[in-house]
Parts: C-alpha cells; sequence; structure tokens
C-alpha cells in the first residue's frame, strides 16, 4: 500500500511496489496521504513514486468486474483523485521508474512534471486497444497536458513510449538512468518547493479550469 515520507522540503509518496492499480483501498491511501501534504505549511513539494516493475497500471478491473454496480462511484473517485492531483497547491513530480499504463499514465500527467527511466519500462494510453473508452474528464486531462499531435497519437494509437521517445514528444520532461529517476525528481521538487501555497494553486485552477470541470462534475 501506498506511504508517504519527507526528505526536506518534499513529501515523497511511494504509491507501492506492486501494479498499484487503482483498488478502492488504494485510492482511500493515497488520498489520506495527500490530505497530510496539503495540511503542512511552509516551503514544499510532492514525489511520487513507486518501486519495482511498475510505476502503475491504471484502473483496477479485476475489482471493476466483481463490482459493476459500484461502477459510476469508482469512475468518480478516480476523477476526483486526477483533479486533486492536478490541482495541488505545490509544485508536483512522478518519478516513473517503470512501465506507466493508462490510468497510471493519466495520474502522471496530473503532476507538473515527469522524469522516466530512458532504458527500460513504457509509458502507454492502451484504451484503444483494449476497448476502453476514455472518458470526457479523462480525455480533458490528456488533452490538456499533451500536445496535440502526441494526445492523438497516444490516444488513437496507443503507442508505447520509452523513455526516450516520452521525453522526445513532451510526455516526460527528463528520460535518466534507472538509478537517477528518484534523485532527479526530488531534485526538481525541491528547487521548486517554494511556490508552494495560494498563488500557485490559483494559477493551477485557472490553467485547467475546463480539464477540472469535467474530472469534477460529469459523468460519462
Amino acid at each position: 500500500m501506498p506511504t508517504l515520507d519527507r526528505q526536506d522540503n518534499v513529501f515523497v509518496l511511494d504509491i507501492g511496489d506492486g501494479e498499484n492499480r487503482f483498488h478502492p483501498d488504494w485510492l482511500a491511501s493515497v488520498g489520506a496521504a495527500l490530505d497530510e501534504v496539503e495540511k503542512a505549511e511552509g516551503p514544499r513539494a510532492l514525489v511520487t513514486a513507486a518501486t519495482g516493475k511498475f510505476f502503475s497500471n491504471g484502473l483496477d478491473l479485476e475489482w471493476l468486474g466483481a463490482h459493476a454496480d459500484q461502477h459510476e462511484s469508482y469512475r468518480d473517485s478516480v476523477h476526483r483523485l486526477l483533479a486533486r492531483v492536478l490541482s495541488l497547491p505545490m509544485v508536483t513530480v512522478a518519478a516513473l521508474q517503470g512501465h506507466t499504463f493508462a490510468a497510471g499514465a493519466m495520474l502522471s500527467l496530473a503532476h507538473d512534471f515527469r522524469v522516466m527511466r530512458a532504458d527500460r519500462g513504457f509509458w502507454c494510453l492502451p484504451e484503444a486497444e483494449i476497448n476502453i473508452p476514455f472518458t470526457p474528464g479523462m480525455s480533458a486531462l490528456i488533452r490538456s497536458r499533451l500536445a496535440p499531435q502526441t494526445a492523438h497519437e497516444a490516444m488513437v494509437a496507443a503507442r508505447r513510449y520509452g523513455g526516450t521517445d516520452a521525453a522526445a514528444a513532451g510526455i516526460v520532461d527528463r528520460a535518466v538512468t534507472e538509478d537517477a529517476v528518484r534523485s532527479a525528481a526530488l531534485e526538481i521538487a525541491e528547487a521548486q518547493a517554494g511556490k508552494a501555497g495560494d498563488t500557485l494553486g490559483t494559477i493551477k485552477e485557472r490553467m485547467y479550469a475546463s480539464a477540472l470541470a469535467v474530472l469534477r462534475g460529469a459523468a460519462g
């Protein structure tokens, strides 16, 4: 399950060492960690990281299959997480040490910056291949964070991007060696920690107003 640590001005949220799918218990644990981060005062930033082969494989399809009657509430909880990370009043950095797929890739896009391992692992939105359409909120998030041609290729062609290709496409900000993923993310976060506060929160709310409105309020 996710754990939260703090290194000087940077909170480090480790979302797990498995596939880190969005099980309801996982979502609740991440939410509780973000509560603690938001309550903190002074300079601060957030690094979201993981351990092992995956950053996140996204939605917990097995749980969804067994709880079809809770589909809407589950979808809404995922939307709330994406909106919350997108609008956090501090700089956020995703450290992508492993495969980052589907809603896991969307979670990475909700962060301000992304660092990815260059030599192994893929970033991918496979929904077109697995016959699960993007919700309007997910589409709005992706389109707000990627260049139009990159968003089109990622969403329609379900391209798998390695770290170097992801950096070239503007999906991630840096592609680095395996042992440098977390340290590079921490470096970015620490340098930006002084920007935390209401002004930054307002900037994000206005910059991503359209996507946030859909994520927070729309069904489908």
